[in-house]
């Protein structure tokens, strides 16, 4: 009846729990975050990137990927074009624009959510990479 997606996320980087960036971040593939990032978090515009971000893990930026996995903290607006999972630990202090939401008792968002239309579409206007500042 329901058909849940077991495939483990691919990762093809690590930030270390003790880690911390500050500055912006490009990434192709998977980035699995641990520590600390202040700056914008932004997958390259290839099919199947994502982003998974641990309780410990935490962005101060806006976050741009096609799936986020977040258990996490981020304060800014997230872009998930395809899929953003939300965790019981995971605290969003922005707006989330997302494709398909999946959310667990327990997480919070302080900031609106707005469905972006299909892929291939044009995405909301606000929504837009440019428009996450």
């Amino acid at each position: 009846m329901f058909n849940r997606d077991t495939k483990q996320a691919r990762i093809d980087t690590l930030i270390g729990k003790a880690s911390r960036v500050h500055g912006d971040l490009e990434f192709a593939g998977g980035l699995h975050l641990d520590g600390t990032i202040a700056g914008k978090v932004r997958a390259d515009p290839i099919a199947g990137s994502s982003l998974s971000i641990s309780e410990t893990g935490s962005i101060e930026g806006n976050v741009e990927a096609d799936n986020v996995m977040l258990n996490g903290t981020v304060r800014g607006d997230i872009l998930a074009r395809e899929r953003i999972v939300l965790g019981a630990t995971a605290r969003v202090q922005g707006n989330v624009y997302y494709g398909v939401i999946e959310m667990t008792l327990g997480a919070q968002i302080m900031g609106k959510l707005t469905r972006v239309s299909e892929k291939g579409a044009d995405p909301v206007p606000e929504a837009t990479p440019g428009n996450l500042a």
